[in-house]
């Protein structure tokens, strides 16, 4: 139980920074498309493909090898 949650929470705190981080980024002038919902949709996406690597990265680091407890 207190391991889903921790998985869970890290992907929240990784999905949160990485939304923030990429909404830098103007996609609608970067991928030229006439309906801007496009270009949130896809900032969505590439916000939780980023988000999941992020986590399975710091949970591969810390949790998996045994740093955590």
């Amino acid at each position: 139980m207190t391991y889903a949650f921790l998985r869970y929470f890290v992907f929240i705190l990784c999905f949160g920074l990485s939304f923030y981080a990429l909404s830098g980024v103007q996609f609608d002038k970067f991928c030229s498309v006439k309906e801007p919902r496009k270009a949130v949709v896809l900032l969505f996406l590439l916000s939780f493909v980023l988000a999941y690597l992020a986590s399975e990265a710091v949970l591969q680091l810390t949790i998996y090898n045994g740093f955590g407890g």
